[in-house]
């Protein structure tokens, strides 16, 4: 079993020991080829986005195969929930699938929380359906008529190939029933996918009030859990929804990845169109650490330190099932954290 497997099966919270410190210099940095000193102890408390949970899970178990005295625990509710806790001061990282939002930002500066964005991999939001289903490619107007605010109470894609003609699609979807199961209002990921999928351009284009342009159908089984909404997509041959990549990877042959036309004809989510940007559900991934606690917590720094070592932002980036950065992005992450020091 691959160690994503082994974190998705734990759970949402997974509780690690281990102690991170720095090679070289003072003692106190990590090098970019990963390797820690020892000696370190406390505590460090990461909560936030699912998709990321399983990099930074991952991250603290390498640090943790040297280092046993520190104790990090990694929560994934969600981006937007993990937000509201760091902000509040009550977690020293946070991990999202999306940046911060101006109101959560404003949150934090009421709480007197600093904090740095970090962009540590990538991923391409993969959209499914069951192996069985007829659905092979998917416009971004299919995907405002399957899951966007007007598509309330239409049940099949029969039914939404209307709605999909009258916001510029072809409207030729295969007819089938639709049983969505797909991330909540909580999820980084369902935030990205209404972005990325232009569904709230859309919605204000078609005259749908602001205050629910920004949102998708109401009447959809949402759950937290990527795990639940995958075994929802095995479990029915009409159903869909969406997880990030790493996710989808693992699902096995019950699932099948839809390709998306973003404009351009239909694209398949794989490693080289999340990095080129050609798949139209790619986006970034972050951590954000608490600054004032890393400058006062040495196990936060050390992590935060590993995390973007080679070994980090790469190796386990790589294993966790993501897209590792282009170099050039890496080094940016790297210098980003550096002007904090």
């Amino acid at each position: 079993m691959r160690k994503r497997q082994a974190w998705r099966l734990l759970g949402a919270a997974l509780v690690l020991a281990l102690v991170a410190a720095a090679c070289g210099g003072d003692d106190d940095t990590g090098g970019s080829d990963g390797s820690v000193a020892q000696g370190l102890s406390g505590s460090i408390t990461i909560s936030g986005s699912s998709t990321v949970e399983p990099i930074s899970a991952l991250v603290a178990e390498l640090f943790n195969e040297d280092n046993p005295d520190v104790n990090i625990s990694v929560d994934g509710p969600g981006t937007g929930d993990g937000f509201e806790l760091f902000c509040k001061g009550e977690t020293d990282i946070s991990d999202a699938s999306r940046k911060i939002e101006d109101d959560e930002a404003a949150a934090c500066d009421d709480g007197g929380i600093a904090y740095t964005e970090l962009e540590i991999a990538l991923d391409g939001i993969t959209v499914m359906v069951n192996a069985d289903s007829s659905i092979e490619c998917l416009t971004t107007a299919d995907l405002y008529a399957i899951f966007g605010p007007e598509s309330e109470g239409v049940d099949s894609t029969g039914e939404a190939n209307a709605l999909s003609k009258e916001v510029g699609g072809a409207g030729d979807m295969p007819d089938q029933p639709l049983e969505i199961t797909a991330p909540g209002e909580e999820s980084g990921t369902y935030d990205a996918f209404i972005d990325l999928a232009g569904i709230e351009d859309t919605a204000i284009a078609n005259k749908v009030p602001e205050d629910k342009a920004a949102a998708l159908r109401p009447d959809y089984q949402s759950s937290a859990n990527d795990n639940v909404i995958i075994q929802a997509m095995e479990g029915s041959p009409n159903a869909i929804g969406f997880v990030g990549f790493a996710f989808a990877q693992e699902a096995g042959e019950a699932i099948k990845e839809v390709e998306v036309d973003g404009g351009d004809g239909c694209v398949a989510p794989t490693p080289d169109t999340i990095i080129d940007g050609s798949y139209p559900l790619s986006r970034s991934l972050y951590i954000y650490p608490n600054t004032d606690k890393a400058a006062s917590n040495d196990a936060v720094k050390a992590y935060v330190d590993f995390y973007l070592s080679e070994t980090g932002v790469q190796e386990a980036v790589s294993e966790a099932g993501y897209v590792q950065l282009p170099d050039d992005r890496v080094d940016a992450t790297r210098s980003e954290w550096e002007s904090m020091g």
